[in-house]
């Protein structure tokens, strides 16, 4: 958990960190790109901002190193995307809402990971206030059929996802570094809640096989590389009735880092 002196440690490091703004992250393509995922517990975070600091740069939106976002996913009533995940197939989708907190922008995104397992992203910008549990708006059929085979109707909330967000990039523009933490996830069908403080999620993009400071890091405190989608996540977590077999061993592996205490 990100007690308050592990808080303060974290940004007293983030704050001797050179900045990066908005803007100019939007400018950094890595074309030929690996993306790997961590589960490591949150009480590491210090030690690994304190490991990046002279070779990373921190993002600043709205005077922060810390942004929040909140995230809708949508499903059918029987979790077709969900079980399709679950059980490996593709190609698959994620349909969600994310909305940007600190800065109020509002974007429905559509993940299709294809049958060569590639993953593309499309979105487009939402206007007016989102609510928890919020079902689509029927103007959103068009953009739906473009890209997916559901329609509104076939769509409904399911579960809904909090957390802040840090990003950092490498001095050389290789590699791009997101850690999501204070993870909370509400299912809007069960009404079951969980909260995750103990646990951090890191997703490392790089620039192809290029050197890196955050995996010396994670080698040393004997962090693998382990992919769970928070969508899946979350709904293990509050639906005790979903098929999870495929998830059990990733489940045991966050209750034993975030349970042992150093």
């Amino acid at each position: 958990m990100l007690t308050e002196l592990m808080h303060t440690s974290m940004m007293d490091i983030s704050n001797r960190m050179q900045p990066i703004t908005l803007a100019e992250m939007k400018g950094i393509r890595l074309m030929n790109r690996i993306d790997t995922k961590y589960l490591a517990p949150s009480r590491l975070l210090p030690g690994l901002l304190e490991r990046c600091r002279d070779d990373f740069r921190i993002q600043i939106v709205e005077g922060s190193t810390l942004s929040r976002y909140s995230t809708q996913y949508y499903d059918t009533k029987d979790l077709e995307m969900y079980t399709l995940h679950h059980n490996s197939k593709r190609p698959r989708y994620k349909v969600r809402l994310r909305t940007y907190v600190d800065s109020d922008l509002h974007f429905l995104e559509i993940k299709n990971k294809n049958n060569k397992g590639r993953t593309v992203k499309v979105r487009i910008q939402l206007f007016g206030d989102q609510t928890v549990c919020q079902p689509l708006p029927c103007n959103l059929n068009d953009f739906l059929g473009r890209h997916t085979h559901y329609t509104v109707d076939d769509l409904f909330p399911h579960i809904n996802t909090t957390f802040n967000r840090i990003t950092l990039v490498n001095n050389n523009k290789s590699e791009r570094i997101t850690i999501d933490t204070n993870l909370s996830f509400y299912n809007c069908r069960t009404g079951h809640s969980k909260e995750m403080p103990e646990l951090m999620i890191i997703e490392l993009k790089q620039d192809g096989k290029v050197p890196s400071k955050l995996k010396e890091f994670l080698v040393e405190s004997r962090i693998p590389p382990v992919g769970i989608s928070k969508y899946c996540l979350g709904t293990v977590l509050t639906n005790p009735l979903v098929k999870s077999n495929r998830f059990k061993s990733k489940l045991r592996y966050i209750q034993k880092i975030t349970l042992d205490q150093p």
